[in-house]
């Protein structure tokens, strides 16, 4: 389907790829940029992401059949808010946090007192680099894009949604948001973790000429440690029960190859280093196959992945918003 207006609130590197590949693609007919700063209104213009961008929300999203929130996650409810007066019955709302649970919880019932639908969703798709100058049009094919409805997810709005994300390229996957937000904090938090520990426990300033015997493997291990630190702060104190069951989990694992290394144990050190390998080469092969590794097959890039969560099933897709 074709979109006639939808509105980016927050027009940095995720909400400037998707207003770019909107507008490359003709997937919306018009595309709006909601910003916070007046001087944004022309970077965002000028780099292709929206064809008109504002301040104000009621101006952004009047004639918007599709919100998108792409603000940090703890401005969303706080933006929502201002937009609220001015939405239109039917219009549906949906995100790009990377923590789903506490923005689902507060954002469901907010937009559907006011005759919107809220759609939960996670690109699983980034960079450590940000602003709408690094954005890019082709960012989301081939990623996955988790969708959490609730049980009071709008049958035809989630459909929408889902349709809106493979038509970016992005291959969906459907499942509850605690779920979600235990799985990411494994993926993608904990990660985030280790590779700010691993910059300050390295780059302390305590070794002199440290930095000289930094090579690539620093760099690789420590590439998303150089993204936006007020994002990452959002993300951590929110998912923050998540993430400490993920470090504990790190923790334990880090100190079984401490003792090996301690005692010099060249199996067991060499059991652990193969398994770590075994175990990443064939994520790799997976995701260059554009798989899953809960089902190790092959998908079509802007495909649907469907997970069995032992709960009822997901809203049928061939009805209508009311």
């Amino acid at each position: 389907m074709q979109w006639k207006t939808i509105t980016i609130v927050g027009v940095g590197l995720l909400g400037g790829s998707i207003g770019l590949c909107c507008r490359y693609t003709g997937i919306a007919a018009r595309v709006v940029g909601l910003v916070r700063r007046p001087q944004s209104i022309k970077e965002c213009v000028e780099a292709g992401a929206v064809d008109y961008a504002t301040t104000d929300p009621g101006e952004a999203i009047r004639e918007s059949e599709l919100v998108i929130l792409c603000t940090p996650i703890g401005q969303m409810v706080s933006v929502v808010k201002t937009m609220l007066p001015y939405l239109q019955k039917g219009t549906i709302i949906t995100d790009v946090g990377s923590v789903k649970w506490p923005v689902v919880k507060q954002l469901e019932p907010l937009i559907s007192r006011a005759n919107g639908y809220f759609v939960g969703a996670h690109p699983m798709a980034g960079s450590e680099k940000t602003g709408v100058a690094n954005a890019r049009a082709e960012l989301f094919r081939g990623a996955v894009c988790v969708i959490t409805p609730t049980t009071k997810t709008n049958p035809a709005a989630l459909c929408n949604v889902k349709s809106f994300w493979q038509a970016l390229g992005a291959t969906t996957l459907e499942m509850p948001p605690y779920i979600h937000d235990r799985l990411a904090a494994y993926g993608s938090h904990l990660p985030h973790v280790t590779a700010v520990s691993l910059v300050r426990t390295v780059l302390n300033g305590k070794r002199n000429q440290q930095e000289y015997l930094c090579a690539s493997g620093f760099r690789d291990s420590t590439r998303v440690a150089s993204s936006s630190d007020q994002m990452w702060c959002d993300i951590l104190a929110t998912n923050n029960k998540n993430v400490i069951r993920a470090i504990d989990d790190f923790i334990r694992e880090l100190r079984r190859f401490r003792t090996a290394i301690a005692k010099g144990d060249r199996r067991a050190i060499g059991r652990f280093l193969n398994k770590a390998k075994q175990q990443r080469d064939n994520w790799c092969l997976l995701k260059e196959k554009n798989s899953v590794a809960t089902y190790f097959t092959p998908l079509q890039q802007g495909a649907q992945i469907k997970i069995d969560y032992g709960e009822e099933q997901s809203p049928n897709c061939t009805q209508q918003l009311m």
